[in-house]
């Protein structure tokens, strides 16, 4: 599944998992929330019981270096979090 790029992997995203069945993953920018839906569910195998998505916008990052002060930024992101049935786990770091 090409939709799913990877888990996101956070204290913030292992609490949500542990206490409320929601799993955050890294998607691709033009996939909706049906084509995450149905990714999820063939991937893992679970129920999917809603899909929530955002786009996380770009930053601007400076850093200073050998060469001189560079300055950059990150590219913009889309993130899904997906709560799953309950009694349902996904087990992402198996696949680690």
């Amino acid at each position: 599944m090409d939709i799913i790029i990877n888990p996101i992997i956070t204290e913030k995203a292992n609490e949500a998992s542990e206490e409320l069945n929601r799993y955050t993953f890294n998607v691709r920018r033009d996939a909706n929330k049906v084509e995450i839906k149905k990714a999820i569910e063939a991937l893992y195998g679970v129920n999917v019981e809603k899909v929530r998505t955002a786009i996380m916008p770009a930053k601007k990052v400076s850093r200073m270096t050998k060469a001189g002060f560079i300055q950059g930024s990150t590219g913009s992101w889309k993130k899904a979090v997906v709560e799953v049935a309950s009694g349902e786990i996904i087990d992402l770091y198996s696949n680690l």
